[in-house]
């Protein structure tokens, strides 16, 4: 599967930058944090298209208040959407600053509207919140444009799992990517259960990866060393900017530290191959080998004082020692060089 000019489980993880609501609401900040993100190494960055009108109501009802132990507790969810989204004239213009960086830009759409808006800026690829999983018209439309579609499964049940894949299927469209996810802002180690990951791999025949929302880098590396496609983790140009989701987001200087623990990993997960390095190669010399431990007379008997197995390896295998002990020397020997088949008798 391509996303735009990356392919994905090609033994290299694409790594997204998410720039969610960490923009300041100034353009000059989106932008130099897209720069920030090239900087940093990662492969994408990645947006999301709402207005607060889209996803709630403008309503002071106590159902529309956050309360849950969340950094955003107290807030009504339409001010925090409001704060937090990215006003749709930007839009075009961050793409094109994505692109002259070279990262390549997708978004997440919030309901038709969004998706429409996107198709006219021929965005590569859909990204699904995982608050969003339930909304089955929504994933089928955007399914239905026939691209790559990114499903985060940070609230979802098995039941929406099949559910959502189901829905893209029906489409036509089996470009899937499941992102195990933890909903929990920010995420401790202990909610992750990261083997959830290939087992929705496994269980759904599609690809998967990592959306993660811990405050270090190990999450990102674990997940890698387990196979993950994709990881994604929010991105900030710094601190000061603020924001909703700053508290768990990376700079740019932890962000390349993710990113290059991310490409280290790959380096050393390799391939399944049993051919030797030419360093490995050349470490052979000190493997253990046939040497003469005493000087040897023509026609003395080989025995296992005169002949031991020691390194380095420059004379016969050691398994031809059984072969070799009660045979005589077809010549002098001398001690502490290395015995050769034609040695033996």
């Amino acid at each position: 599967m391509k996303i735009d000019n990356f392919t994905l489980g090609n033994n290299k993880t694409f790594i997204v930058a998410e720039l969610s609501a960490n923009h300041g609401n100034d353009i000059n900040i989106a932008k130099e944090t897209i720069r920030a993100a090239s900087r940093a190494g990662a492969d994408a960055i990645k947006l999301q298209t709402y207005t607060a009108d889209i996803i709630t109501l403008n309503s002071d009802n106590d159902y529309f208040k956050i309360k849950q132990n969340t950094i955003w507790d107290g807030k009504k969810l339409y001010d925090l959407y409001k704060e937090a989204s990215l006003p749709w004239e930007w839009h075009k213009e961050l793409m094109q600053t994505a692109k002259d960086a070279g990262l390549i830009c997708f978004s997440s759409p919030f309901d038709k509207s969004a998706v429409d808006f996107l198709e006219e800026l021929h965005v590569p690829a859909y990204k699904v919140a995982s608050f969003e999983i339930t909304d089955i018209p929504l994933i089928e439309f955007i399914a239905s444009k026939q691209k790559p579609i990114i499903i985060s499964t940070g609230i979802a049940t098995l039941e929406d799992i099949e559910l959502a894949i189901n829905t893209c299927k029906a489409t036509g469209n089996e470009q899937i990517i499941l992102l195990k996810c933890t909903s929990a802002y920010p995420a401790n180690s202990n909610e992750m259960n990261l083997l959830t990951m290939n087992d929705l791999a496994e269980r759904f025949n599609v690809l998967s990866g990592l959306s993660d929302h811990t405050l270090g880098i190990t999450a990102p590396i674990v997940a890698t060393s387990l196979g993950a496609v994709m990881i994604e983790k929010h991105f900030m140009l710094d601190a000061s900017v603020g924001g909703a989701d700053a508290s768990f987001s990376l700079d740019e200087k932890a962000f390349t530290q993710m990113v290059n623990s991310v490409r280290e990993t790959e380096q050393l997960l390799g391939n399944v191959t049993y051919e030797l390095s030419q360093k490995s190669l050349r470490s052979r010399e000190f493997s253990r080998s046939l040497f003469v431990a005493e000087d040897i007379s023509k026609g003395e008997l080989f025995n296992s004082k005169n002949i031991r197995s020691v390194r380095p390896g420059f004379g016969l295998h050691p398994k031809h020692l059984k072969n070799i002990l009660g045979k005589r020397s077809t010549k002098d020997l001398k001690e502490a060089t290395p015995l050769r088949l034609e040695d033996v008798e």
